[in-house]
């Protein structure tokens, strides 16, 4: 006997959102451990042709961001599953690395979209801690120990030094953007896409760093008929860990400080 209804199909929608890595204890930043439950949970859903994932991120650690789309890249191999990617706000910096991640991806015509370079940024106090009378005692063993202190003059070797680090964790970016996107990548298109630029979504499509515009729902049930189930699976930051930060008050503000800081780079 034949059943008149149609069975749904369900389609795992993971969403990402914050800067990537983990400051302080208990932070909602995106890194493997923290995704890693729910990322093999989706990807468990039975008879789902693919898995969706919602970003929102301005980036972060590079390592993170790195661990995250390959663990990603494992389990879409592993269960026989596609990879559709949907930015919100920003997927930008390692938040774009880690939407390479997706066989295909979709953003909003207003999401900011790249940045694909590395940057490293601190302060210099030494100028401070000399007009306020205090006096910095550093000793080490191993002669760049103490490279890139920021109580101490900046050193040209030290600066060279960060310089080809950054290199090469650019190459790196640069191999996983080549890697995902290929031949949909618009090089002749005037524009230096890995100098770390961002553009908004429509742009973006322009240059073939994403596949369309649109929303998760709108392009999962135009991929997949209206009879799907979008589930939901996201990191929760339970009771227990609010209430075990042992965070101080200027640890807390200093974090914010910077969390807010980088999503502040592309307008938010």
């Amino acid at each position: 006997m034949f059943s008149i209804f149609k069975k749904k199909i369900t389609i795992p929608l993971i969403r990402l959102s914050g800067v990537i890595g983990n400051v302080g204890k208990f932070k909602q930043g995106i890194d493997l451990s923290g995704q890693e439950e729910i990322i093999i949970k989706a990807f468990s859903v039975k008879k789902s042709p693919a898995v969706a994932i919602s970003i929102n991120s301005p980036g972060g650690s590079p390592v993170q961001s790195h661990l995250v789309h390959d663990f990603l890249r494992y389990q879409a191999k592993k269960n026989k599953k596609k990879i559709i990617i949907f930015a919100e706000d920003v997927a930008a910096s390692g938040g774009y690395l880690i939407s390479c991640a997706g066989d295909e991806i979709y953003a909003n015509q207003s999401s900011i979209i790249g940045s694909i370079g590395v940057i490293y940024s601190s302060f210099g106090f030494k100028d401070l801690i000399e007009k306020i009378g205090v006096k910095r005692r550093v000793y080490t063993a191993g002669k760049n120990k103490s490279t890139l202190d920021p109580f101490l003059e900046e050193k040209k070797e030290d600066i060279e030094r960060l310089k080809n680090i950054q290199l090469d964790l650019h190459k790196n970016f640069i191999n996983v953007v080549e890697n995902s996107r290929s031949i949909k990548l618009k090089k002749n298109a005037g524009i230096e896409l890995f100098s770390g630029e961002f553009w908004s979504g429509n742009k973006a499509l322009e240059l073939g760093l994403i596949d369309g515009i649109g929303n998760a729902n709108d392009i999962l049930r135009e991929k997949y008929g209206n009879n799907i189930v979008i589930k939901n699976f996201e990191k929760n930051k339970g009771w227990l860990a609010r209430k075990l930060s042992s965070e101080s008050h200027t640890e807390k503000l200093i974090n914010i400080v910077e969390e807010k800081s980088i999503w502040q780079k592309y307008g938010f």
